[in-house]
């Protein structure tokens, strides 16, 4: 198989799963106010933890989105375990990558990252509970972002009611899509090239276990990875031969967290604060993995038969459809001369 035809059939498998996980993420955002997400963080304890792990999972944001809408709340009176809870959540596996590793990596995985994300979430909010609090705070976290295309950049936004269906997936196919298009097409890109290339023993040659999970973690820690770009790559990988424990790890670990979410973290709550953020992390992350591939042998799972039957739910007519529309509605101009929308003079 050729490059363009291996990154063609990904994208094709992707596109309705896509599609859909953005629908959802546009209902929630539309229809759940953030007055009620900030008392559901309030409080301290495990409970308020446990909280904002499991609501992050459907909300629509990035890593960049989550960091000043987390800091918003955590000045209006959510507590620091919470706080951290939320930001590890939310951009873990939000409903689009979700949908997207049901499509290339099959239900048990998509189980597994949903669960892994809500463990490391939990772990890395307990532990900053722990840690000393900081007198040092962000004055400007929004600038960290790099960038406005996100609502969830805008720390004055109004926390009252829910601003209603018609915004929420307005938002979805524009400041949403806008966001993860690009690197859903570099992952996309970088899926289609190693499953070309890589050689016929493929990458089980790194093995499983705590080193090549360690590896990993380190490698996307630092890095600015969308949830939804980083399945395709973890999937590609996996198919040439990694452990899907390890592949899980990389999906956990890269889209949490970036240089700016460490920056932030730091200035807002203290240098002791992140350094258990980060061993929360990488502890969660790592022991997710382990877990995944003793119960995947426990359970003799046949993972790649699983992928090629989900890969069959969906008729071709309907994945070219899928991603017609996420093509036009991925186009600025098309998109505002469809829905009538107005250039956006921040981000033109």
């Amino acid at each position: 198989m050729m490059i363009p035809e291996a990154i063609l059939e990904l994208t094709l498998l992707a596109a309705p799963w896509l599609l859909f996980g953005l629908i959802v993420a546009g209902l929630v955002k539309g229809l759940v106010p953030e007055r009620l997400i900030q008392q559901w963080l309030s409080g301290t304890g495990f409970m308020p933890i446990l909280r904002g792990a499991v609501l992050g999972l459907p909300l629509p944001m990035c890593s960049c989105g989550a960091i000043p809408t987390a800091l918003t709340l955590y000045r209006g009176g959510a507590g620091r375990g919470p706080t951290t809870s939320f930001l590890v959540g939310t951009p873990g596996a939000g409903l689009d990558s979700l949908s997207i590793t049901l499509a290339l990596m099959g239900p048990f995985m998509m189980v597994a990252r949903a669960v892994g994300a809500v463990i490391a979430a939990v772990t890395t909010g307990l532990l900053t509970a722990m840690s000393p609090s900081s007198p040092r705070a962000v004055t400007a976290a929004s600038a960290e972002c790099g960038g406005c295309s996100d609502d969830s950049c805008d720390t004055t936004q109004d926390t009252g009611a829910a601003p209603g269906l018609r915004y929420g997936l307005r938002y979805a196919f524009s400041d949403m899509l806008d966001d993860i298009s690009l690197w859903i097409v570099i992952g996309l890109a970088v899926a289609g090239i190693l499953m070309t290339l890589t050689p016929p023993e493929g990458l089980a040659v790194l093995g499983s276990g705590i080193g090549p999970m360690l590896l990993m973690a380190v490698i996307g820690i630092p890095l600015y990875l969308c949830a939804a770009a980083t399945t395709p790559v973890a999937a590609a990988l996996m198919l040439e031969g990694l452990s899907p424990g390890t592949a899980l790890v990389l999906m956990l670990a890269g889209p949490v967290t970036s240089l700016a979410t460490l920056a932030v973290f730091r200035r807002e709550m203290g240098l002791p604060a992140l350094g258990f953020y980060l061993t929360g992390i990488i502890l969660s992350t790592v022991g997710v993995g382990l877990a995944t591939d003793w119960l995947i042998g426990v359970l003799d799972l046949d993972i790649l038969t699983s992928v090629s039957a989900v890969q069959e739910w969906v008729p071709a007519a309907v994945e070219w459809l899928a991603l017609a529309i996420l093509v036009i509605l991925g186009i600025p101009k098309l998109r505002r001369y469809l829905m009538k929308e107005e250039p956006d003079d921040c981000c033109d």
